[in-house]
């Protein structure tokens, strides 16, 4: 298990260290390995573990991406240093424990898109169910829009009375200190590393 999570932390911190990164099918089977061993393991997550910014550093897409992009995706893709794909999650300002918010951007030279909306942790299962209802988009450091999308606003008052069955999540199977892993409801693995 040490090697599997230190092949992780290699390409987590690839950024820092510029080290050679593994190839992409140990990154995987890495990612399962720790995937098998958290189903065992009684750890206990809630919201506040995952506070903060992560920046994304590889993905496996979901199984239908896989089946569409085929060798483009391969067993999985590292992300580009030239691409910054970031997750932000901050804890709500209400009564609710583990409700909060999400932001996810895409940032690519001048061009800069964030998605955000509300979050719940579900600590017994150790997902994140989320929903985006709204959106930024902004262009040389100008913003060109920002608001609800369509529904979005509906969307966002009915989110918290929604079955898990109906959203999108990620469930956690590795939450650290400077990392964190998941696997999406589509299949996809993910694997973020902690922004200073």
């Amino acid at each position: 298990m040490t090697d599997k999570f230190s092949t992780i932390e290699q390409v987590a911190n690839h950024k820092i260290n510029q080290s050679k990164l593994p190839d992409a099918s140990e990154v995987v089977t890495s990612l399962l390995e720790l995937e098998k061993c958290s189903r065992k393991a009684k750890t206990d997550y809630s919201l506040s573990d995952l506070l903060g910014c992560w920046s994304l550093r590889f993905i496996t897409g979901t199984k239908k991406t896989r089946k569409r992009a085929g060798i483009v995706l391969g067993a999985g893709k590292f992300i580009p240093q030239w691409l910054k794909i970031q997750i932000t999650y901050e804890s709500a300002q209400q009564s609710t424990p583990n409700a909060g918010r999400v932001k996810n951007s895409v940032a690519l030279s001048f061009l800069k898109l964030s998605l955000s909306g509300p979050v719940k942790f579900v600590p017994d299962k150790k997902i994140l169910a989320f929903d985006f209802t709204s959106l930024e988009l902004t262009v040389l450091g100008v913003k060109l829009y920002s608001g609800y999308l369509r529904r979005g606003l509906e969307a966002e008052a009915n989110f918290h009375d929604q079955g898990l069955k109906d959203q999108a999540f990620f469930r956690y199977f590795l939450i650290k200190d400077n990392l964190i892993a998941a696997r999406g409801r589509g299949g996809g693995l993910a694997l973020w590393s902690r922004e200073p």
